[in-house]
């Protein structure tokens, strides 16, 4: 063999390297609650395994229902449980549609968490009782969360507390 076969055989070899090396970096995730959120698909089964108040038919969830938002402002938890609940919900969005947290007020964000996304899927499920009639997702009572976006990564979730009024000594705030 030629020095010249041989450089294209090792550039070959080379550019095949680099291609697996590829996949193997940009490989798909598996699915919204895979392998990178394992507490959220924990939680989805064992929901999944329970009946639930959107049950369907069949005793399972309703087909492409997402179960996060089930317990959001349910008696049985607190506030701490609601804003981690929401910032789960987050990054669940964030894994499924491969971009940053949704922008803009309230009712926008709101309203991609509800299915007006590229994937047209509903992290929070239409009918939730802690979205009201303006389209906002509200705290347990009934004030829309404050949603500060501190990068594409992090969002910071803000409820006015008790007293319904933001920005004062009540406030109960996630900054992840």
């Amino acid at each position: 063999m030629g020095p010249q076969r041989i450089r294209m055989g090792l550039f070959g070899a080379a550019l095949l390297a680099g291609f697996v090396l590829l996949l193997l970096v940009f490989r798909p995730r598996i699915g919204p609650l895979g392998r990178a959120f394992p507490a959220l698909q924990a939680r989805a089964l064992e929901a999944q395994a329970a009946p639930h108040p959107g049950a369907a038919a069949g005793g399972g969830p309703a087909e492409g229902r997402s179960l996060l938002a089930d317990d959001l402002n349910s008696a049985g938890t607190d506030v701490h449980s609601d804003l981690r609940l929401i910032n789960e919900i987050f990054i669940a969005y964030r894994g499924a549609v491969r971009s940053g947290n949704p922008v803009g007020e309230n009712a926008e964000i709101t309203a991609a968490l509800l299915g007006r996304n590229r994937l047209g899927f509903a992290f929070i499920p239409a009918g939730n009782p802690a979205v009201n009639a303006r389209g906002e997702l509200c705290d347990r009572w009934g004030t829309p969360y404050f949603f500060h976006q501190l990068s594409g990564e992090k969002m910071e979730i803000r409820s006015a507390g008790p007293d319904r009024k933001l920005w004062t000594a009540d406030d109960q705030v996630l900054t992840p």
